[in-house]
Formats: structure tokens, sequence, C-alpha cells
């Protein structure tokens, strides 16, 4: 997956060019109009970022220290989280940062790549134009529902919906106004017009089809879309907005009313929390202190670096909420000396991919946290559950590290000395402190998963100032923004999910795919390797957080059903999405590891095969031993 909607870079080298005066006028206007949704949406979305840390470290100091709840501060941070998941989406699609599958887009020719490009644009613009009118009444009717502890009309909240949407279409257009091959641009104008039209003219037809409708809109409709490199979240929007209207006799204003659930829930205000500490744990030099520790133990062994980038990635992993932050942030320390003890390129963004896929269970998992919200799973036993079964997998990995460098010379690396260690554990020990802190404040219920965050991001903003006096107070302005997009785009893409799952358990598909798992052959052992097959292809075609938003409501009761602990399951589920996601040659968390160590994805392809082995095996384990996720829970 790729950022989205970057049509203007990819369709000016194919540009027709307009006469030179209309050219400059027209880009004039568009600059300023975008110029102006930055500043409408950048600036009102780092402040509310800013804003629930305070209210929420407030809860915290309030209940714990001063023994005085706000009985306000959730409620508040609720209402808030609304608005800050919408202007991170109008941000995430100004900055063409919402996910995408490209992995067939890139192998067309440059052409079609473009075209593709400007149709997943449209695609984008047609959603956001269905749903604009919905959003409105939505809010409009929630005008008379009043918020219970501050007693305000709850349309303060729902009004995010429709000013949302409102500047997403705008800053779609502007991004369509770029365009500079009209013809292009007509060109997917009228198919994604014609398609639309289609189906509303055969609309009579999809009353009589029954639960076929699924396939039709779920199946292929989702599946053309996504490879066709539509943004995720749209092509979950578009198909259930589509069954919505043709299919059922509800009104479309349904889709938002899934939409507002899915992206309201508290336990996902968590996301931003926790992808802002991720942001603060890399500019603080925290990171770095913990890899140079870890260097320090193991990089004169053979593959020692290796080892560290596995245990490093172990350490930071789940913080930051998003899997190329993690790798961005141990890379860079690691990989320049992988490459002096003469590690090839092709071996290091092997591995650095699979430790990305083996740390998907470290908590503070932002996967772990959704699955939490859409099960209703407790998420101090998630993450109490994380921790062995990525220690299985790294051990595994560890094991095929040893056996490639079994003969290989030790490269030269100096053995540090016992006080250089103890120095480099005296300088990481506020650092290596941080992860434990967060796991075990909530494995112990001291507090939830968002609160944690707060104190993490505090703990974090002070030693960084205070101890590693690394800290640019420069970046944090613009952290707090990309927090707003990337936890936009990860929001919209579980409202819209929401809505597809409500779709799927409403038509009765649910109860269907329950009798039909129920008669697989070979129990509890059939389902679970169905459902590791299952997870493998979703996570590298959908990732994590959607599949698990669109497949968990359905999934886990039927796991229930076979008497699989709905930890364990998790587990299971999160890893083999993790290997869906880093293997080649659709998983795009192996090509973002090539892109943060600017390695041709070419190299890696062979060896990250073992790597990939030893992760399903480590897998199937987790999946056979129960007390490898339930062992260490309450």
């Amino acid at each position: 997956m790729e950022n989205i909607l970057d049509t203007s870079v990819r369709t000016d080298h194919l540009a027709m060019q307009p006469p030179d005066g209309t050219e400059t006028g027209w880009r004039r206007a568009v600059a300023i109009i975008d110029r102006f949704l930055g500043f409408a949406s950048e600036i009102p979305a780092a402040i509310l970022v800013l804003v629930e840390i305070i209210v929420l470290f407030s809860g915290v100091v309030s209940r714990y220290v001063l023994h005085r709840p706000l009985t306000w501060s959730d409620e508040l941070a609720s209402i808030l989280f609304l608005w800050l998941a919408m202007f991170g989406a109008v941000i995430a699609l100004r900055r063409s940062e919402h996910m995408r599958m490209t992995a067939l887009v890139d192998m067309a020719s440059p052409g079609v790549r473009a075209f593709l490009d400007v149709l997943a644009a449209v695609a984008a613009t047609a959603f956001l134009l269905l749903i604009a009118h919905p959003a409105f009444d939505f809010a409009y009717e929630e005008m008379v529902v009043t918020s219970p502890s501050l007693e305000i009309s709850n349309a303060w909240r729902a009004a995010a919906l429709p000013i949302g949407v409102a500047l997403m279409v705008l800053s779609a257009l502007v991004k369509l106004a770029e365009v500079t091959d009209w013809r292009r641009l007509l060109g997917a104008v009228v198919l994604v017009a014609a398609a639309m039209g289609a189906l509303y003219a055969i609309g009579p037809v999809f009353e009589g089809l029954g639960n076929i409708n699924l396939f039709i809109f779920f199946v292929v409709i989702v599946a053309v879309l996504v490879l066709a490199g539509v943004p995720i979240a749209f092509v979950f929007g578009l198909a259930t907005f589509g069954y919505i209207a043709l299919a059922t006799t509800k009104p479309t204003m349904t889709v938002i009313g899934r939409m507002d659930e899915g992206m309201s829930h508290i336990v996902l205000l968590a996301v931003p929390l926790f992808v802002f500490l991720g942001v603060v744990l890399e500019l603080s030099g925290m990171a770095r202190a913990m890899v140079r520790f870890l260097a320090s133990l193991l990089g004169h062994v053979r593959g020692g670096l290796s080892y560290v980038l596995v245990a490093g990635m172990y350490l930071v992993s789940g913080i930051s909420g998003s899997k190329a932050a993690d790798m961005a942030a141990i890379a860079p320390v690691l990989l320049p000396e992988m490459r002096k003890q003469g590690m090839n390129d092709g071996e290091m963004v092997a591995l650095l991919a699979a430790t990305g896929a083996q740390t998907e269970t470290i908590p503070p998992s932002i996967v772990l946290i959704t699955i939490g919200s859409v099960t209703g799973i407790s998420i101090a036993a998630l993450f109490a559950g994380g921790l062995v079964p990525a220690l299985v997998l790294a051990v595994l990995l560890c094991a095929v590290v040893w056996w490639r460098n079994r003969g290989v010379a030790q490269g030269g690396a100096k053995r540090a000395s016992w006080s250089e260690i103890g120095r480099a554990l005296l300088i990481a020990s506020p650092a290596l402190a941080l992860p434990f802190i967060i796991r075990a404040a909530v494995v112990e219920g001291v507090a939830t998963a968002t609160e944690v965050s707060t104190i993490g991001i505090a703990y974090a903003l002070l030693a960084g100032a205070l101890i590693y006096r690394q800290l640019d107070y420069r970046k944090l302005w613009p952290a707090l923004v990309a927090t707003a997009a990337l936890s936009g785009a990860i929001l919209l893409i579980i409202g819209t999910a929401t809505g597809m799952a409500w779709a799927l358990t409403q038509s009765g598909f649910s109860r269907q795919l329950a009798e039909a798992m129920t008669r697989l052959p070979g129990g509890t052992a059939g389902f679970m390797a169905v459902s590791i097959l299952a997870f493998v292809i979703l996570g590298s075609v959908l990732e994590g957080i959607p599949a698990i938003v669109v497949f968990g409501p359905l999934l886990f009761p039927i796991a229930k059903q076979f008497g699989v602990n709905e930890i364990q399951y998790s587990m299971v589920v999160v890893l083999a999405m993790g290997i869906g996601l880093f293997a080649p040659p659709f998983g795009v968390g192996y090509y973002t590891a090539c892109a943060i160590t600017r390695v041709s994805p070419s190299k890696g392809m062979r060896p990250i095969a073992g790597y990939i082995v030893a992760l399903v095996i480590g897998t199937i384990i987790v999946a056979s031993i129960p007390a490898l996720s339930t062992g260490f829970g309450k």
C-alpha cells in the first residue's frame, strides 16, 4: 500500500500542457484553496491532539493523585475525538496518506498507472459526495440527544462528520484540479459515473438476489476497487453504501451511523496518543539509546547486530502505532553498522521486514487495541497475552540468524568492555524502562490503555528534555499534525469497515459462516488452520486493522464455539496477518522496509523466505499451545 491521491506527481510526465496564462491563473487559485485547507485542518487537528493529551492526563492526575475524579473528562475527550479523527482524515487526504493497495498498479505501464491513480481519486471523491447529505442529516438528528455529564447537545460532536466530509470533498477536488491531463481525468470521471449509473439502473434486480448481493458488493466490487488502487477506507465505504442503497430498504444514513459508531469508541483514543508517543520516543533519542545498549552486548558475536535488530524491534515495537515508525526508529542506528560488518542489503531488509511481522502482538499494539474495541475482549488481557507469542517468533528468527551466520567471520567488531556496557546501560535505562512501565500499568489495571499513553508521553518528554537533551521542540508541532494524519487514516478505515461488518452481520452472513465453519474437517485444528490461511491472505490485501474490524465480529464467536480461548485466537490472528503484511510479493510491510532501508525489493526476496518459514512455524506453535498466550494473564 502507498499514499493515496498522488495524482499530480504521477501524471505530470504524461500531461498535456494548457496555455501558460490559463495554467498560471488556475494553479494560483488551486494553491490558495490548498493553503486554506492546510490552515483549516492542520491547526485544529494539532491543537486537538494536544488538548486530548492534557484532558486525559488531567483525568489520571485527578483520580490517582488528588483522588477527585473528573466526571466530565472522558466525555469531553470522546466529543473532541471525533473531530480529531475527521480533521486527521482531511490531512491524510490532502497529504496523500490514506492506505491503498498498489502491488498490481505498480506493475502496470506508466500510462495505465497514471490513469488508475486518477481513477482512485475520482472514486474517493464519489464516495464523499454520496455521504455528504446523509452526514448532515445524521448530525441534525443528533441535536435532540444531550450528553450526560456536560449536558450539551450531541450535535456538537456529530457535526464533525458533515464538516469533515465537506473539507475532504474540497481537498479531493483540489487534488483532481491538479491533474494536468484533462483527458485522463475526464475518462476516470466517465468510468466511475458509468459504473454507478449502471448499478443504479439495475437496482431492482438486487432486491431479489438475497445474500448473493454480499458476494457482488463485498467480494467482487471490493476486490476490483482494491486491486485498482482505490484507498481501502473509500472502497469499504463505496461497497457498504452501494449495498445499503441498492440491496436493502434501510436509509443511507445508516452508513454514517455505523461510521460514527466505529470511529467514536473511547478505546480507540489510544491510537493517536500512542502514535504521538512513538514520535516523541524517536525525537528524544530514547530509541537510539536502547539500540546502542543492545549493540554493546551483542555487536561482537557472529550475526550479533542481527540479534540486536530482533531485540530492538521487540522493545520499541507497538509504542508508535506504526510499523513504519518502529522500523524507521531502529534502522538508521543499526543498518550502517551491519553494512560495515559485511551483511548484504538483501539479508538486512529481509530481517527488518520479518521482525515487523514478529512484533505485531507486542503491546501496546494498535491492532490489539482494535481487537478489544470490536470484540469486547479485555485489552489488559490482550497486552499480557502478546509478549510470549512474539518472543517465540523472536527465538525462531534468531535460530535462522544463527544458522546463516554459523560459518561467517565475525567481521572484526570489537567486544565492548564492561565499563562501556555499563555506561550504555546507564544511558539507556530511562528508555528501557518506558515500555515496561506502559505494559505493566495496563496489565496491572493501574490505568487504561488510553490513560497510560498520556503517562508515557509525559515521561518521554521529561526524559528527552532533562536526561537525553535531544528533544527538538520545533519538531513537536509537525509531529502533532503527522499524528493526526496517521490517526485519521486509521480511524476512517475503522469507521467504514464497521459499516461493512454491520452489513454482513445484519444480512445473516455471520450465522451462515458459523454453520459452514463448524462443518470443517479436523474440528478445532481445521478451524485454526483455515483462520491462519485466511488472515495471511487478508493481511497481504487489507492490512490488520480493516481485516480485524470486518472479520473479527464474525470469526471470534465461531472460535468460541470451537472452545478456542479468545486471547489465543487473537494472537494467532494478529501473527497470521503480520505474515501476510510483511511477506512479498503483496505485503505492503515488506516494501515499507525496502523504502526505509533504500534497498531494492528484489534483493530481499530470497533471504526473506527462511524467515517467513520461521514465522509460520512460530504461529503454528502459538496456535497449538494455548498457555503461550493465556498463561501470563490474570
